[in-house]
């Protein structure tokens, strides 16, 4: 029993993922502050990417795109839009559908957010080669597909 238990305790992979993800999200919270952004969380970032990334997105399709329920999205949506960053528009081919839009001072975030995503990404790989890299990021998506 007692070694199945190291073993256990040795295989570390989510442990090390969910430390990451906590330092991660420390960094991004002090870059948040560094550029004065107030209100903003980690789990905003997504959206506001995917938003830069398609100005005008389904909450279906921005919920799908994040992998996170819609109710989910929904909350931060508003929170978005209660910050300024973002507005919901009926979609002028289906009124019953949402789009979500980015505000003039949602666009302004951009500068902001690919500085911060450039200093997470030169943390994440500081010590990894090119290849490396790519097969940790290879590794990792085989991860989040079979899940």
């Amino acid at each position: 029993m007692k070694k199945e238990a190291e073993e256990v305790y040795r295989d570390r992979t989510v442990y090390l993922i969910s430390r990451i993800r906590e330092k991660a999200n420390r960094l991004i919270l002090r870059e948040l502050a560094s550029h004065q952004l107030t209100g903003i969380v980690p789990t905003h970032g997504d959206i506001l990417v995917a938003l830069f990334l398609q100005p005008h997105l389904p909450m279906k399709r921005l919920a799908e795109i994040i992998d996170r329920d819609k109710s989910t999205v929904t909350a931060l949506v508003d929170k978005l839009v209660r910050l300024g960053y973002v507005e919901k528009k009926p979609d002028p081919s289906d009124n019953r559908i949402n789009l979500v839009c980015l505000t003039s001072k949602g666009r302004a975030l951009m500068p902001a957010f690919l500085d911060i995503s450039s200093k997470l990404q030169a943390r994440v790989y500081k010590n990894l080669t090119r290849k490396e890299k790519a097969t940790l990021i290879d590794l990792l998506a085989k991860i989040n597909e079979d899940w």
